[in-house]
């Protein structure tokens, strides 16, 4: 059994305790391509009403993403991902003080996305994209999530190779940790996740999974992003990503149990209920409360 470490995680002026019970990630994608919901949300009046259903399901966290970084996904101009992700935090902020995390390597519209009312940066490049992402973080202060990846989306799924999946992801999330630090970025405000169907192959990432506990020794709270993705259809023959839905709550109740603080999920309601169950088992406490 694993004993999950308790944080106070920094996002901007709010401090969010990880630990006791796992927080949930609300996935809303507004872009016409992401791998599972592309298109689903592209409407803003669409994705406000999606983000406002999942907070009011349980999502402790709705991450709002304007680029697909499904494999093969081509870049999208800063000003077209502006205008995709702006309008939406605006609407969000007005109605909810739900956490808004923005899902984007691009400085500019992770500060556009804190000014309109945002609590959290999730970087996948953990900085290394766009050199100005960790001045806009150590500024604000803002929550921050460094995921590894291997290659970009455009290259990731070429055929990748490690020696040691979990210490080589592990190593990788150390050195961005102390990177983010050296430049002014709190500990305190950082979540690592070690970036599930990142540049990986379906076994890399069960790897992944199981050495959980020891991604964990990072220091910082674990983010675990598994939900819908390619590994969980292999491994239970489903094609269609929104047939996939048990094999990720599968994997949720996995990675709870294993350590992670946070889950980032398209199924919220079937999360939210996976992580009550599972922190009760664990630690007594009520999930999505």
């Amino acid at each position: 059994m694993t004993t999950r470490r308790i944080h106070n995680w920094q996002c901007r002026d709010r401090t969010v305790v990880l630990g006791r019970r796992t927080l949930v990630m609300g996935i809303l994608n507004v872009t016409p391509d992401s791998f599972s919901d592309g298109g689903n949300y592209s409407d803003p009046s669409a994705a406000v009403a999606r983000a406002l259903e999942m907070a009011a399901q349980g999502a402790d966290i709705i991450d709002i993403g304007g680029e697909s970084t499904r494999p093969g996904a081509q870049p999208v101009p800063i000003e077209e991902e502006i205008r995709r992700v702006v309008p939406v935090i605006e609407k969000i902020r007005e109605q909810s003080d739900v956490l808004l995390s923005i899902d984007t390597m691009k400085a500019e519209t992770a500060g556009r996305a804190l000014e309109a009312g945002a609590d959290i940066i999730n970087d996948i490049s953990a900085f290394e994209t766009d050199p100005r992402m960790v001045d806009i973080a150590a500024e604000t202060q803002a929550g921050v999530v460094l995921m590894h990846m291997k290659g970009s989306p455009q290259t990731m799924q070429s055929n990748p190779v490690y020696d040691s999946v979990v210490q080589e992801v592990g190593s990788y999330l150390d050195q961005r940790i102390r990177f983010a630090e050296q430049n002014g970025v709190r500990r305190e405000c950082i979540v690592a996740d070690p970036g599930i169907g990142f540049g990986k192959t379906s076994e890399h990432n069960l790897e992944l999974l199981r050495g959980l506990p020891e991604l964990a020794q990072c220091g910082c709270p674990v983010l675990v992003g598994a939900s819908r993705k390619s590994f969980i259809g292999k491994v239970l023959d489903r094609e269609n990503p929104s047939e996939r839905r048990a094999g990720s709550l599968g994997a949720a109740a996995w990675a709870v149990q294993r350590g992670a603080h946070i889950l980032r999920v398209h199924d919220v309601i079937d999360t939210c209920d996976v992580c009550r169950l599972v922190d009760t088992l664990l630690v007594g406490e009520h999930s999505c409360s």
